[in-house]
């Protein structure tokens, strides 16, 4: 059963997300503020942490900062702070997702699951065709040489990876980048980075045999 703990000095809704993540078969900590936070941090292994940034004790960005001082564990933050200030804020102190209030509580457990997916991905090795990934020290090599990726077409191939066959419309693959990164991704940027990745991992770039079009729907990659 995966642990998270819940940083949220909204009494209420504390208990609320406490009751519905329960529900979805999670273990649930909930702390009302940074103290208490810390307090569980230091005797608990969690799974992910889902932190709001206003806190009656201390806030969220010092929480997060801490944690990523020791851990990666996956960190959403939860506020009601939908500036852009704020979200750029949380990415560069290591957050893995940002959803601001209010939510769907569907909604969250989806972005937990991503969160706790990626970080299991990021502790693997991934081959897609002659591509080997080893995500441990995220070095990419193909055909037993090193190629070097930028971190927005790493972040591409390592999503491609983890799902071999599986298909992606360009809206998914740009919110996909989006939560990841914290990044401007757009239609055009999507098909620049395509075509860069494919240069770089493809035998014929121009006949795609390992990240395939799909017309009209999107993209999937296969082994070749």
């Amino acid at each position: 059963m995966a642990k998270i703990l819940l940083v949220e000095d909204d009494k209420e809704l504390r208990s609320s997300l406490t009751e519905f993540l329960s529900s979805e078969g999670y273990d649930v900590c909930g702390a009302d503020g940074q103290r208490e936070a810390y307090s569980y941090i230091a005797q608990t292994a969690f799974d992910c942490i889902l932190l709001d940034i206003s806190l009656s004790d201390g806030n969220g960005f010092s929480i997060c900062a801490h944690i990523r001082g020791m851990s990666d564990v996956p960190i959403i933050f939860l506020t009601a702070s939908g500036d852009e200030g704020s979200t750029v804020a949380g990415f560069e102190l290591g957050a893995d997702d940002y959803i601001t209030k209010p939510f769907r509580p569907r909604e969250l457990v989806a972005r937990i699951k991503n969160a706790t997916r990626r970080t299991r991905i990021e502790h693997q090795e991934l081959t897609l065709g002659s591509i080997r990934i080893d995500t441990t020290k995220g070095a990419v090599f193909r055909s037993g040489e090193e190629i070097f990726l930028s971190a927005l077409e790493y972040r591409l191939l390592l999503l491609f990876a983890s799902n071999k066959g599986s298909l992606f419309s360009r809206d998914k693959l740009i919110d996909e980048l989006w939560t990841v990164g914290g990044e401007f991704v757009n239609d055009n940027t999507l098909t620049v980075y395509i075509k860069r990745l494919r240069e770089k991992i493809e035998d014929d770039p121009q006949a795609p045999s390992i990240i395939k079009t799909v017309r009209g729907l999107g993209y999937k990659a296969e082994d070749e």
